[in-house]
């Protein structure tokens, strides 16, 4: 779910509170798994309960107030978002990635409840509040470790036609994991009590997480065959996918290498370095010399990862 500008937002502990938490099942022996979602975001209440006429800047506005939740003994440690590497989406296909993390939950016996949440949120927002995006994990499955404490597994799911923009890839996303005890209450009424709910936040649990727009790269080296020592064109193409419009788009400007190997090798060498033009196109010459392969290499950047072609073979005469 995308949350601008102009989006609410919860505070408890002084922070935002985003959250799409997995409501575990009853326990059965040592282990718990999920047995559906949160309906609402707590971001959604506080929009669905702010009063009509005041800005809805925060859960403060709320007559029932998350602040007044009293705190949730548990503790997350060894968060581990897509084993530490970035989340990459293409321009319009879902992804998931792996989330595990291990929870102590001390002797509440609320953590076993069928309306526990539990989970694990990304998010991030600009220095000047214009803009951000919040994301959560799914359904966790976890199984005790030792007493009061849980191995839990989850996803991050993110479809880049509803989640994503091109301003969340660069982006430094917190990561938090979040815990809710509702202890019967339903988070949807304008009746809460919160005095009865129980809510653990907690910051900064892993390092920062980043997204990446993917990127493809072509390679077409002509005429074929050729003469030695004639000049050959190599083009090609390097685009990325852009999640405003859903579609790939040439990535302009960019520095790209031409990469070459002889039939006879196994190894590539750098022949030169040129830049995609303003449709992220590449052309380059060179000098014939040996039947082998070409292939252009992109080395990525903070918002794009790294691409290679496919190699393309010249039998050269």
């Amino acid at each position: 779910m995308r949350i601008r500008a102009t989006a609410a937002a919860v505070t408890v502990s002084g922070a935002l509170a985003l959250t799409a938490l997995a409501v575990p099942a009853a326990q059965a022996d040592d282990t718990w798994s999920g047995a559906g979602t949160a309906k609402e975001s707590l971001v959604e209440l506080a929009q669905q309960h702010a009063p009509s006429g005041e800005a809805k800047k925060s859960a403060r506005a709320l007559a029932n107030d998350p602040g007044q939740a009293y705190a949730l003994d548990v503790k997350f440690s060894k968060v581990s978002v897509n084993k530490g590497k970035p989340l990459v989406a293409g321009a319009s296909a879902k992804g998931s990635v792996p989330v595990t993390y291990t929870v102590k939950y001390g002797t509440d016996p609320g953590i076993w409840a069928d309306d526990f949440m539990l989970g694990i949120n990304l998010f991030w927002s600009a220095a000047d509040g214009s803009d951000g995006n919040f994301l959560g994990t799914g359904i966790s499955h976890c199984k005790d470790v030792s007493v009061g404490v849980a191995d839990c597994t989850t996803t991050l799911a993110f479809d880049p036609k509803l989640d994503l923009m091109n301003s969340d890839a660069g982006a430094k996303w917190n990561v938090e994991g979040l815990a809710i005890a509702p202890n019967g209450q339903d988070l949807e009424s304008d009746n809460v009590n919160w005095s009865k709910v129980g809510i653990a936040e907690q910051f900064n649990v892993a390092k920062k997480a980043a997204f990446q727009r993917y990127s493809k790269l072509t390679t077409n080296a002509a005429p074929e065959p050729i003469k030695k020592g004639k000049t050959l064109t190599v083009t090609g193409s390097l685009v990325r996918a852009n999640w405003d419009t859903n579609k790939y788009a040439g990535y302009t400007k960019q520095k790209v290498t031409l990469q070459y190997r002889k039939k006879t090798s196994s190894t590539y060498s750098n022949v030169k370095t040129i830049t995609s033009d303003s449709r992220g196109n590449l052309k380059t010459t060179v000098k014939a010399s040996a039947d082998g392969y070409y292939r252009y290499k992109f080395a990525g950047t903070s918002t794009t990862p790294a691409a290679t072609s496919a190699s393309d073979f010249i039998d050269v005469r």
